[in-house]
């Protein structure tokens, strides 16, 4: 056969092996046999080359043999190529259909019968071969031809009427085709481009000037770039670059073209493709997004049980593993809680009867409850989650629960978006107020008024302990005041009542005499002057706020706080007298931000703790050292002292240290 006369067939597979079979068994035909491993390369070749068959595999990475088919009959170049699929699965009678309906002539099933692949493959390409020729004499009589025929006329309104479906196909896969020819300097797009631009084809003209208006300027560099290389070195491009529509929206876009060269090697015509991926994208950005929060979540829960860990105290071993596991029990319970829900809320009424199940076993009259079906944000759930334990803890040790008598009614009502608890006690031991608040009492106190923003009574009664818990129960609200919030002012005042070894949860600490303040103990330097920096302390989990004041006092600071709101943090950060802060950064949803700008602002020095990544802080503090939670006590103290300075400044009337 002479080599005018062979035509080109593409063999489109993955696999090397598989091709190099289909090479050996096509071999003996003759034909120019052009192999392809992947779609994207075998579209590159139809873009350059005139095929007269494509041999492709159904199932392959990128683009599998339908989208690619797609592709193919949605270009006007290859509208009449033939293509035939190679499939190693069974095919269903749908998946024929879906094959023919994208231009398909015919299947062949896996493992291949040389003699009928060959026989098919000759078949289409005697076609092809009679169809060039019989193209060959119709351009001839073209020419002897002057005027069209009304069959011409035909033909050509159903090229256009093919060329709207295609448009109307790609438009709807969010892709478009393009054809720029250089030498005429003249665009061809279809109506899925026009679509994705964002643009009128009626009244928009495609010029090198009006495409540079529509590309986001951060991306024609690498756009131009692409071009560049294509028109030197390849004769394709890809690339990524965003699309600035005139209603002022952005659309993501993919780009891949090939360059056609004349016979001097200039550019003659490039064609490609645009696919919009705004939505993958915004798929990617969501995944990215929900991936930082599961982590934040993560790292916040772990610190709460560091909290835990550190803070809950006990006269043995046995009590104080029994006391920690009771308290991650009850954070476990309303997780559960809230993952059934996907994080929307947990319903009271299942929050208190998970947490006082164990006590109405044999006995359901012991625990009585009542009240509205009621909502609670996650934040909320898992406060009052910690705070009914404490109290069915306390009750089962001391209260109404200890006794066989004894009752605990649990009553609530929702209020203009505010919650009301009322716990009381019946039946049990004669109640006596305590002589100092123990731990149950400190989270009870800090959980409800530091961290969920509300009110705490507690009336001990002599025929039961009664009290009653108010916070707003709606997500991401909170107290805001013209001072501290109640919390902050009510660690000073615990630590006058509370006795020696049990000051802020801490046994055996140096340097504090019983009824001596934080305050007094840290200023009571030498010949009177004040020597200890101030530290303001931004933290709304009420738990880790008590860790971490602890544990910066037994650094030797002087703590302000813990502040749990965004507001009250922006008035303490202006007081006078703070040397330093640690900020949380996330303060139930209101990033902590503004407080820093505030400190930056008056020369504070600070550093942010967090659950978040740093990459997730404002680019402006890149500067700002960050501990991720759970954050320990050493690497705490170590970045304070690098970054504020150590705890007790060196006293202004020392004199200096001369040199040896």
């Amino acid at each position: 056969m002479a080599e005018h006369d062979k035509v080109n067939i593409l063999l489109v597979d993955d696999q090397p092996a598989k091709l190099l079979s289909y090479q050996v068994i096509l071999k003996e035909l003759g034909e120019n046999l052009i192999q392809a491993n992947s779609a994207t390369e075998a579209f590159q070749h139809l873009l350059k080359t005139d095929v007269a068959l494509v041999l492709m595999d159904v199932c392959m990475p990128d683009l599998d043999g339908f989208e690619l088919a797609a592709m193919i009959r949605g270009h006007p170049r290859f509208q009449n190529t033939a293509i035939i699929f190679i499939s190693a699965i069974h095919l269903t009678e749908t998946d024929h259909l879906r094959g023919y309906e994208m231009g398909a002539v015919d299947y062949v099933p896996v493992p291949v019968v040389p003699e009928l692949l060959r026989a098919k493959v000759k078949v289409f390409a005697e076609l092809y071969r009679k169809g060039r020729e019989l193209e060959q004499l119709n351009r001839e009589l073209e020419q002897r031809v002057a005027a069209r025929t009304a069959e011409l006329e035909a033909s050509t309104a159903r090229l256009t009427e093919s060329e709207r479906r295609r448009s109307l196909a790609l438009a709807a896969g969010r892709m478009g085709s393009w054809e720029w020819d250089v030498a005429s300097a003249s665009f061809h797009w279809d109506e899925g481009q026009h679509g994705i631009f964002g643009v009128d084809p009626a009244t928009f003209v495609p010029t090198p000037a009006s495409l540079r208006a529509l590309i986001h300027p951060g991306d024609l560099p690498a756009l131009e770039d692409a071009y560049g290389r294509a028109s030197s070195m390849e004769s394709t491009f890809q690339t990524e670059f965003r699309v600035q529509r005139p209603d002022g929206s952005t659309r993501f876009c993919f780009g891949a073209g090939a360059c056609t060269f004349d016979a001097s090697g200039v550019i003659a015509r490039i064609s490609g493709v645009t696919v919009d991926i705004s939505e993958r994208k915004q798929a990617e950005e969501h995944q990215m997004l929900l991936a930082r929060e599961v982590d934040h979540r993560a790292r916040n829960a772990l610190a709460l049980v560091q909290a835990i860990v550190r803070l809950t105290k006990a006269s043995s071993i046995e009590t104080y593993v029994g006391a920690v596991e009771g308290r991650i029990k009850a954070l476990s319970q309303v997780h559960t809680l809230l993952s059934e829900s996907r994080w929307q809320g947990a319903d009271v009424e299942r929050l208190v009867a998970e947490e006082l199940a164990p006590y109405r076993v044999g006995d359901s009259r012991k625990v009585k409850m009542s009240g509205p079906r009621a909502l609670l944000a996650p934040e909320k759930a898992q406060t009052l989650a910690l705070v009914l334990h404490e109290l069915a803890t306390n009750a089962a040790k001391y209260g109404a629960l200890s006794t066989l008598a004894g009752e605990v009614h649990v009553d609530w009502e929702v209020q203009q978006g505010s919650l009301t608890l009322q716990w009381t006690e019946s039946g049990g031991p004669p109640v006596a107020m305590p002589t100092s608040k123990g731990f149950g009492t400190r989270i009870v106190n800090s959980s409800i008024q530091h961290q969920a923003g509300g009110t705490v009574s507690l009336d001990w009664n002599p025929l039961g302990l009664r009290c009653r818990l108010t916070f707003p129960a709606g997500m991401r609200e909170a107290a805001s005041s013209q001072a501290l919030p109640a919390e902050a002012k009510s660690n000073q005042a615990t630590a006058k009542e509370e006795t020696p070894g049990q000051v802020s949860g801490q046994n055996g600490r140096q340097g504090a005499s019983p009824g001596q303040t934080s305050s007094d103990k840290h200023h009571a330097g030498t010949n009177g002057v004040a020597s200890v920096r101030r530290l303001l302390l931004v933290e709304d989990e009420a738990l880790v706020g008590m860790m971490m004041r602890d544990a910066l006092d037994d650094i030797g600071f002087d703590v302000t706080g813990p502040v749990g709101s965004l507001a009250d943090a922006r008035i303490a950060a202006v007081a006078d007298g703070i040397d330093g802060a640690v900020l949380d950064i996330n303060l139930a949803g209101e990033m902590v931000f503004p407080v820093a700008d505030l400190l930056r602002d008056r020369g504070v020095p600070f550093i942010f703790v967090t659950g978040y990544d740093p990459e997730s802080i404002d680019p402006k503090f890149a500067g700002i050292p960050v501990l991720q939670k759970p954050v320990s006590r050493d690497a705490l103290e170590r970045v304070l002292h690098d970054n504020v300075g150590p705890a007790v400044r060196a006293e202004a009337n020392q004199p200096p240290i001369e040199a040896a």
